[in-house]
């Protein structure tokens, strides 16, 4: 199993707006292409955002990357052109605690 994180960062005005379009819009249509198992979308303290999916494995992820990613990343950016900053990072499941 893996981790596919997507980090935000997010100028205050636009938080709000963002929160919304997240969970009315963006994860909905990722979980929609029938690839991920579940997601989760996360605020920090300091108002950064992290949307985590997990995915059977690196394979799969390949296969939204190279069918869908293009396509999400388009529509997002259409309603956020500015005041945002993106990192994305994968990450392997070694352990879940409880077994």
């Amino acid at each position: 199993m893996i981790t596919y994180e997507v980090t935000a960062e997010i100028r205050q005005d636009l938080r709000s707006r963002y929160e919304v379009y997240m969970r009315d819009r963006h994860i909905p249509d990722v979980l929609v292409t029938g690839l991920f198992i579940g997601a989760q979308l996360l605020r920090s303290e300091e108002g950064r955002y992290c949307a985590r999916y997990t995915l059977a494995d690196r394979a799969t992820l390949d296969r939204y990357l190279a069918t869908h990613a293009a396509r999400l990343r388009a529509d997002f950016t259409s309603h956020f052109p500015e005041g945002v900053s993106i990192t994305r990072e994968v990450l392997q499941v070694l352990a879940v605690w409880p077994s």
